[in-house]
């Protein structure tokens, strides 16, 4: 009866635990330039928070790559 007990307890506070972000993939983020801009303003934003996340290394990643692709769009190459 006890161990029932405790995992309904585990069960119950698992369920109202935080969900996980979704991870996004650097081409996910170039693709879309709306999640992209949210996802640095959130990481610059809070950067003790935030800046060492799965999420905030690919969208600096991804910002970083369609930065070369404009600049090589912009100089003919």
């Amino acid at each position: 009866m006890r161990r029932l007990l405790l995992l309904m307890a585990i069960a119950g506070l698992a369920a109202c635990s935080e969900q996980a972000e979704r991870t996004y993939t650097v081409e996910e983020l170039v693709a879309d330039e709306a999640l992209l801009s949210g996802v640095i303003a959130k990481c610059r934003n809070n950067p003790g928070e935030f800046s060492d996340t799965t999420n905030c290394r690919n969208a600096e990643a991804a910002d970083g790559k369609m930065r070369l692709d404009r600049m090589r769009r912009s100089s003919g190459g």
